[in-house]
């Protein structure tokens, strides 16, 4: 298939700057952030390993991790049909189709869908917002992506305990305000906090983002790594962050 044919009307390819990749994306529904990206470069697979990204969008995930990794197959699990049917054509086009599987479903059923302990490592990039805290989406297919329209924290946390395999790891980009909740979730589902690293826009100013690593039946010892600065001033990357992107 070429390019065109993969298209809908309002969508474009976007380079990835991995392995000559690109992805669709429909700027009226939601295109990937840095969020998706960063994890992409926290998170790991190791050779033989099974990963599911939970909540995948336009499967932006699964297919840097496949670039980015050993790991044996991705698979992307995502409730709006539309964003999940581009993220096949994604896969298409980046002839991914015998590593990366994209599947229609809610996160609330996972565990369901897959079977208990039948992947080595869990990606998510999930909705940040509590009902209407922050600002509001214009679109449904927005809120769903950033509000706790479809799912919840609890309901990534409680899945992805039952998805992992005993020592599997979990690995999630989230927002510091939220920081105590999750990381009091994560013990609660056996999911052990091994590693957090906070990401900061400037080095002058609060954090962002924070990304973390759990471990299914982990023994309490968490490391946190040094902050990961965005820019060193406006509109410029740090070297880090450039190489994250594979610029």
């Amino acid at each position: 298939m070429t390019a065109n044919s993969l298209l809908k009307e309002g969508e474009r390819i976007d380079e990835l700057q991995r392995n000559g990749y690109g992805i669709i994306q429909d700027p009226a529904r939601f295109c990937f952030g840095m969020d998706a990206v960063l994890l992409s470069g926290f998170a790991t697979a190791k050779k033989g390993e099974r990963v599911l990204d939970l909540g995948t969008g336009t499967g932006i995930i699964p297919i840097l991790m496949e670039a980015k990794t050993c790991g044996e197959s991705f698979t992307g699990l995502e409730i709006q049909e539309e964003s999940a049917d581009m993220a096949r054509r994604s896969v298409s086009y980046n002839h991914l189709e015998e590593k990366v599987k994209i599947v229609t479903g809610d996160i609330k059923d996972a565990s369901k869908l897959f079977g208990a302990s039948s992947f080595h490592v869990i990606t998510t990039n999930p909705p940040y917002m509590i009902g209407t805290h922050g600002e509001n989406s214009p679109s449904q297919a927005k809120a769903i992506a950033r509000h706790e329209v479809l799912c919840t924290l609890d309901d990534v946390l409680r899945e992805s305990a039952k998805l992992l395999m005993p020592g599997g790891r979990f690995y999630m980009v989230h927002r510091p305000f939220r920081l105590a909740e999750i990381l009091s979730k994560m013990v609660e589902y056996k999911i052990e906090p091994k590693r957090m690293r906070l990401v900061y826009p400037y080095i002058d100013k609060e954090p962002n983002m924070v990304l973390i690593e759990g471990l299914r039946g982990g023994k309490s010892r968490m490391t946190v790594e040094k902050p990961l600065i965005v820019y060193k001033e406006q509109g410029v990357y740090t070297d880090e962050i450039y190489d994250i992107y594979g610029y």
